[in-house]
């Protein structure tokens, strides 16, 4: 009995520091839904024939559901705000903790960034990770001089003071969160044309980053060891520019390493992108007609030239070997292949949904609600 009342009174106040924990961290609920994006992988409960990894350059471009729509290919963004090629790295790691699909696509464009901008970027990838061997080394690995590891064992040490930026979402989303995204992608319905930029500043040094030719071998090489094709990708995004000195050295690597390199702003044309029409931020990004735009055109590659499969139709009977060692054909699991349909058209429908949601939101108020005041 002597003890029962410490560990009550122990259990009470885990529970109270949990809670208010919760509480505390942000939800990325809002306008801004980045730091929502890395977590909401773990809800998917079917395997993806090819991911894809980086920063807004895939989860802005690249419409999923369009993928499926056209082409039965299963496929998911596991892509964040400024995602550094190392944390990259080790989000490939953790998801061949569950799956290992048969495609992984890179975004090229954070070779350019040699370190992180800012703390809040690295939140939005780390504290969605779940915790793993691999999400402490993507901290380790990835964390600002000024960061301290324990902050993410422990967020309470580092949101403690944000109790006075609390809001009614806070309360709102303590328990469960909305799910914001379509595998990962980032939908925009809204219209902003790209204008002029500022001339390309000339570089004193276009030489990628050791750490992160270190990260792309790494990455190379899991998905060698995993059977996996790497195909790098540079999005068809205007802004920042895209220098000539970095596009050699991604056709190097890719060469030496016998990859797939795919240059979508070079093929914008092919795409059919109209940056009058295609972008909602004036050509940073592209919006849902973009995406979609895109996705289309990418997946006439992922399944032709890669061979990614049409989930929409039944899969012809593969080979067995019976008694005699004759070959019958061995049917596919046509119950779990009608499962995966169900799957992806209920993320259909709710997709065209949330489409047509923005549309009557922008005809009505002007913009999309919840990202208005932006």
């Amino acid at each position: 009995m002597k003890y029962q009342r410490p560990a009550l009174i122990l259990i009470m106040v885990i529970a109270a520091l949990a809670a208010a924990q919760r509480l505390l961290m942000p939800k990325y609920m809002g306008k801004v839904i980045e730091g929502a994006l890395i977590q909401e992988y773990y809800g998917e409960t079917t395997a993806h024939d090819v991911v894809f990894l980086g920063d807004c350059e895939v989860y802005e471009n690249i419409s999923p559901i369009t993928l499926w729509e056209d082409y039965g290919i299963t496929s998911y963004i596991r892509g964040s705000a400024s995602q550094m090629m190392w944390q990259s790295y080790y989000l490939l790691r953790d998801t061949l903790r569950t799956e290992t699909p048969r495609a992984l696509v890179l975004s090229v464009l954070a070779m350019t960034r040699p370190t992180q901008e800012s703390e809040a970027y690295n939140r939005m990838t780390l504290d969605g990770m779940r915790w793993s061997p691999d999400k402490a080394a993507a901290i380790h690995k990835t964390k600002l001089p000024d960061e301290r590891f324990a902050d993410y064992v422990f967020p309470i040490l580092r949101y403690h003071d944000r109790w006075k930026e609390l809001t009614s979402d806070d309360l709102r989303y303590f328990f469960s969160l909305d799910t914001i995204s379509f595998n990962g992608y980032y939908m925009r319905m809204d219209t902003k044309p790209a204008g002029t930029f500022p001339a390309a500043r000339r570089l004193p040094d276009y030489s990628f980053d050791e750490g992160n030719m270190a990260a792309l071998e790494s990455i190379a090489t899991l998905c060698r060891e995993n059977g996996i094709r790497l195909i790098l990708f540079k999005a068809p995004s205007l802004y920042p520019a895209w220098h000539e000195q970095w596009e050699e050295q991604v056709i190097a690597f890719a060469a030496a390493h016998g990859l797939d390199y795919v240059n979508a702003l070079e093929q914008k044309d092919s795409i059919g992108l109209d940056f009058l029409t295609d972008t909602y931020d004036g050509g940073l990004h592209l919006n849902t007609y973009g995406a979609e735009k895109t996705a289309h055109w990418l997946g006439a590659y992922l399944s032709g030239t890669v061979g990614l499969p049409d989930h929409r139709q039944d899969a012809p009977a593969e080979p067995a070997i019976v008694a005699g060692g004759q070959v019958a054909p061995s049917p596919p699991d046509r119950r779990k292949e009608a499962a995966l349909r169900a799957a992806w058209d209920a993320k259909a429908h709710s997709y065209e949904a949330m489409k047509a949601q923005q549309l009557d939101e922008i005809a009505r108020y002007g913009g999309i609600l919840r990202f208005m005041g932006e």
